[in-house]
């Protein structure tokens, strides 16, 4: 899979381009006190603490600009940083939170994750259409735990391949229900630059890098 070339890195330009604003009004407004101090009534002077404080208000605004900027380079750096980190995914097998899994020649698996245990959960295998076609009752184990379903439904019957979701119900020893983490395991095929975050990429499908729970190795 070709990585396309990172496009979302947007240059600095916004901040730079208010400074550069900035200090052409502030030198628009040092040439206008210019020639009112030269030509002032001597009579009536100008008032020095209200041009000192609109000196000051300059000088705060081209401040807030400087720190702007920095803000800016750190971001670009920040960015420049992730999308780097990205590629080393690729040709990975990495642990994604999903739902979804592939049913292929009668073998389909998941992970879970869940941060303590439970007695009696309820594992629920749905088909792309919602309708329930495999159910049990086993334990959680804490940590994070394989669960292997054979492709047959209730009644013993192979069911086709294709794409089947797994939900785990558990509640913990006071009743509370328990979040409990479904995650499947995936090898990246490429990256994605595209967006404002990079996107690794299983196939045709994208994975946001904020969804990988585990890098498994090669």
């Amino acid at each position: 899979m070709a990585i396309d070339t990172i496009s979302s890195l947007t240059t600095l330009g916004q901040a730079s381009s208010d400074n550069s604003n900035i200090a052409g009004d502030f030198d628009a407004f040092l040439q206008i006190l210019t020639t009112q101090l030269q030509n002032q009534n001597p009579l009536d002077p100008l008032d020095t603490n209200q041009f000192t404080q609109q000196l000051v208000q300059f000088a705060g605004v081209e401040q807030s600009i400087k720190q702007n900027e920095n803000l800016e380079a750190l971001i670009q750096m920040s960015a420049a940083s992730t999308a780097t980190a990205a590629t080393s995914f690729i040709g990975k097998k990495v642990m994604i939170q999903s739902t979804v899994q592939t049913l292929e020649d009668g073998k389909a698996e998941w992970s879970y994750y869940s941060s303590g245990q439970a007695t009696g959960a309820t594992y629920t295998i749905r088909d792309e259409d919602g309708n329930t076609v495999w159910t049990e009752t086993k334990d959680v184990r804490s940590g994070r735990n394989p669960y292997v379903w054979n492709g047959r439904d209730n009644d013993g019957n192979r069911v086709d391949d294709g794409d089947y979701s797994l939900t785990i119900e558990a509640t913990d020893e006071n009743g509370d229900t328990m979040q409990i983490s479904v995650e499947v395991s995936v090898v990246i095929d490429g990256v994605d630059y595209s967006g404002n975050e990079p996107v690794l990429l299983v196939g045709d499908q994208g994975v946001p890098l904020s969804q990988v729970t585990a890098v498994l190795g090669v």
